[in-house]
């Protein structure tokens, strides 16, 4: 369902919610016109025990996958914007190596946060980067690794610069890990059958007023509804509307723009 993602969340879980609820309230509609409520009531006291185990089992497996998407979702905003802040550190730090290889390196930063902007982060929603693509951070690598250190000035910054280098691509990488589904089928399939049996199990209760029921069924086919569209949004947090802000390397190309045309006047 990736058209979910690329709606505005408020229509994508709308949408859901929609859909989820029309299917519910129809399933309980042909219960209840072949067993009535008398009929029904007689499954309530053991239907209640079953009911109250399983979904506290059911519970707490989603709070699990919630958790662990959450995490996922905020370690890929925290790689991206520490990856940012490396890039725009580096740029700042080259200042004081020598030339031309300062120049180099500015240079090699501006095109990597532009490529990370403008390429990287829109085909990870597509999942078509590895951490093998071929990359400027590739060329910074190289220019660092060319380097000769004894011909630095400042050796404790040369061995900063280093840091922040590796830094980069550790981050980088991370960010590209961070992009992969979490949730693998076979937990997807845990959920989405739970679910389902969740709310198909709420059709052995039976109450006098049916629409108070009505009711009842599509406050939780709307609540498990939901709590599965944020768990695949988050699952995908390169991808749609509610996708990892880029602004942080915006901003950082936007400063090293500024700091380029300062030192060019």
């Amino acid at each position: 369902m990736p058209f979910l993602l690329r709606l505005p969340p408020t229509i994508s879980f709308l949408l859901v919610s929609v859909v989820t609820t029309a299917l519910a309230v129809a399933g309980l509609r042909l219960v209840r016109s072949k067993y009535p409520a008398e009929v029904l009531k007689e499954n309530h006291e053991v239907a209640a025990i079953i009911f109250n185990a399983f979904g506290l089992l059911y519970g707490v497996v989603v709070a699990f996958v919630v958790f662990v998407t959450w995490s996922g979702y905020d370690d890929a905003t925290k790689n991206l914007q520490m990856e940012a802040s490396d890039t725009l550190d580096l740029f700042y730090s080259a200042k004081a190596l020598p030339e031309p290889t300062s120049k180099l390196i500015q240079q090699g930063l501006m095109d990597y946060a532009n490529s990370v902007y403008r390429d990287e982060v829109s085909k990870m929603s597509t999942e078509q980067i590895s951490i093998y693509t071929t990359n400027p951070l590739r060329k910074l690598l190289d220019i660092f690794n060319q380097m000769d250190a004894h011909s630095a000035p400042n050796r404790e910054l040369y061995s900063e610069s280093l840091r922040r280098i590796n830094s980069l691509a550790e981050h980088r990488r991370l960010r590209i890990f961070a992009g992969n589904n979490t949730v693998p089928p076979t937990v997807w399939l845990v959920l989405l059958v739970g679910g389902v049996i969740t709310v198909l199990y709420t059709y052995l209760f039976g109450t006098k007023n049916i629409k108070a029921q009505y009711l009842m069924i599509t406050a939780l086919t709307v609540t498990i509804s939901w709590i599965l569209l944020l768990i695949y949004i988050l699952d995908h947090p390169f991808t749609g509307a509610s996708k990892v802000s880029a602004k942080p390397l915006a901003e950082a190309m936007q400063s090293m723009r500024d700091q380029s045309a300062a030192m060019q006047r």
